[in-house]
């Protein structure tokens, strides 16, 4: 396209391209493959100490909550890396992002994978006060964003309206019942007669 990207309104040389340290963004793709043969909590309680954490125990424990909170099934903090589902390794590494990351700006590829609550999981990177730059086709994410970026023929920058969020609140009210249903199903509830959601 032409287009290029300034950092403070210059383009960046190599080695500032390719520095490890002090990153602007941070990237969270769809594949997560752990290769590290170590428990989860060894691993986050490692991350931490790396970032100089001033309680690496403490920030070590809030990832791992987190993370459990955002998996559709709980893991142990003794779990192997290795042995973690996919849905249970992405809410690791969003937790881990969240919570851990240097990096104001986050570039994340679809949220929605994995099994992952995408509602918790959003709202736990808006809480981290970061820039979150998402792709998603899930529509329901993409109208809870403030601003939605259109990448066709140049890039088109959309402001949520009024008769969006209508549309969103409607949407979020049907995701809660996909929700209900998908999780009474998960627990083997008999849903001939089931009506709960």
């Amino acid at each position: 396209t032409g287009r290029t990207v300034l950092i403070n309104g210059a383009a960046p040389d190599e080695d500032t391209r390719f520095d490890l340290q002090g990153r602007l963004g941070a990237q969270l793709t769809q594949n997560m493959n752990f290769v590290l043969d170590m428990g989860v909590m060894d691993f986050l309680r490692t991350h931490a100490l790396s970032r100089e954490v001033a309680d690496a125990e403490g920030a070590a424990r809030r990832v791992f909550e987190a993370a459990n909170e955002l998996a559709g099934e709980p893991f142990q903090a003794h779990t192997q890396l290795t042995q973690l589902s996919g849905g249970q390794s992405r809410a690791l590494m969003i937790a881990d992002t969240a919570l851990l990351s240097w990096s104001p700006v986050l570039l994340i590829d679809e949220i929605e994978n994995a099994g992952v609550d995408k509602r918790k999981a959003l709202n736990l990177l808006l809480a981290s006060d970061k820039i979150i730059v998402m792709a998603t086709h899930d529509p329901v994410l993409a109208l809870a964003a403030d601003r939605r970026l259109v990448f066709e023929q140049g890039a088109v920058v959309l402001a949520r309206t009024p008769a969006e969020d209508v549309l969103l609140a409607r949407l979020e009210d049907m995701e809660r019942q996909w929700s209900c249903v998908r999780e009474a199903l998960r627990k083997g509830t008999d849903m001939s007669s089931w009506a709960d959601c």
